[in-house]
């Protein structure tokens, strides 16, 4: 395959630098060599064995030029949620202060965007970008950390409880046709402080381009962070989001991931429970048909003994999609007393859709409680038949149970404006009135 820079030379010799300290430009200098180094990963990689990245691989994206802003009605009906968080709008990859509303946040939360917080506080990104998500063997992170010119910074001050979660929404409008967005986000929760953060990403138009996210969050000692992640991008996208956690001594992490949307999407968790007693849960749906592939990978390292994990994962497929889950959970010696937990289940709904699922436990601590499963399977006859008996349609029973099947870790998103929002669209997805 051809190294990735002979493609995207001429865009990295283009990046606007202007301003950018010296520390910066060596690390974007050092991703882009590792980025050519490795290559894009191919099925021969563990990691990626059931995802080919080939039509990502094979074409080549150019960075996205500035474009008009949609309007406010736009972007708030494209996206899920409550219309008062504040929330912090990204159009083609690059910020947009005429939509963004960050008045709202209380005392003793700033954000920022990366540019911004480069000059005001070039010490602080200096000591948190690029500390979680390495790009050591990783393509998709290298190609992020060399081209990501703008994103977010976030900074939650000792013991502050943020009252509402601040919305970071990434549009990709008609310009983003062709285009590479990589958004950067950064994520520092100080000690006993809680935040939670929705992450939108969605199109206002269906076209072709590359969406390449990275976050990186570090939870301090006792403190609560609570990350949703909602992908309804057009049909025709490609999406690969990684997500990078490091957590302190009795933190807790709650992710959700809810994938819809992208031609081919994979979206990885990390979590690094480094610190005693600490907790994260990570959930997720994903719903798709037609040809679309979506792919989440989960990494739960227990370094640290009384820590607790929790998955739950669910698909539900159509048509020829195709799904993969590969969760793996790590147990060091020294993390004894840990307790995981993982589940993931799959629904198809036709016979040419497919899952591959690979759930995986290193276990190296002798007093550990660690459990996971898998299952895939069609809809249940007998409680089809059930419902048909009772008078209600074939097609109405059938949307019914799918409905309820997703219900389930739907009810895990903690956020009601979010949760009811995701709960209408999979409800007018499943059960359309029978004609």
């Amino acid at each position: 395959m051809t190294a990735p820079v002979a493609k995207y030379a001429d865009a990295f010799a283009a990046l606007d630098t202007t301003g950018a300290p010296g520390w910066l430009a060596d690390l974007r200098s050092a991703a882009l060599a590792e980025f050519n180094a490795v290559g894009f990963p191919t099925t021969r990689n563990e990691d990626w064995h059931f995802t080919s990245v080939t039509p990502i691989a094979e074409r080549s994206f150019r960075s996205a030029k500035p474009s008009a802003a949609p309007t406010l009605a736009d972007v708030l009906a494209a996206t899920v949620g409550d219309p008062s968080w504040p929330r912090a709008v990204f159009v083609n990859g690059r910020f947009e202060a005429s939509l963004s509303s960050l008045k709202t946040l209380g005392a003793g939360v700033r954000v920022g965007t990366l540019a911004d917080t480069l000059k005001d506080s070039p010490d602080f990104v200096a000591a948190h970008l690029g500390k979680l998500a390495t790009f050591d063997k990783q393509a998709f992170t290298a190609f992020n950390t060399a081209f990501a010119q703008d994103g977010l910074v976030v900074r939650i001050a000792h013991g502050v409880k943020a009252d509402a979660p601040l919305h970071v929404i990434h549009i990709a409008d008609a310009q983003a046709a062709g285009c590479m967005l990589h958004p950067r986000l950064l994520v520092v929760a100080e000690p006993l402080s809680e935040f939670g953060i929705v992450e939108s990403f969605v199109s206002l138009k269906a076209s072709e381009y590359f969406t390449n996210a990275v976050a990186e969050i570090t939870i301090g000692n006792g403190a609560r962070v609570h990350h949703y992640k909602v992908q309804r991008e057009s049909e025709q996208a490609f999406h690969v989001g990684t997500v990078q956690v490091a957590q302190g001594r009795d933190s807790a992490f709650h992710s959700f991931s809810y994938a819809a949307g992208a031609a081919l999407s994979r979206t990885n968790i990390y979590s690094r429970l480094g610190g005693e007693a600490a907790e994260v849960r990570l959930n997720g749906l994903y719903m798709v048909d037609g040809s679309q592939h979506a792919d989440h990978q989960t990494f739960v390292e227990h370094i640290a003994p009384h820590c607790a994990s929790r998955e739950l994962y669910k698909g539900i497929l159509d048509g020829h999609a195709h799904g993969v889950f590969n969760g793996k959970v790590y147990v060091d010696p020294e993390a004894q007393k840990t307790d995981g937990k993982q589940s993931n289940h799959a629904l198809l709904l036709s016979g040419t859709a497919r899952v591959d699922s690979k759930p995986q436990l290193e276990i190296f601590a002798d007093d550990v409680k660690c459990t996971h499963g898998s299952t895939v399977g069609r809809l249940d006859d007998i409680a089809l038949f059930y419902m048909k008996s009772r008078g209600i349609g074939a097609e109405s029973a059938r949307a019914l149970l799918t409905y309820a099947f997703a219900a389930e870790v739907l009810e895990t998103v903690e956020l009601d404006a979010l949760r009811e929002g995701l709960e209408k669209i999979a409800f007018e997805r499943f059960t359309q009135t029978e004609q």
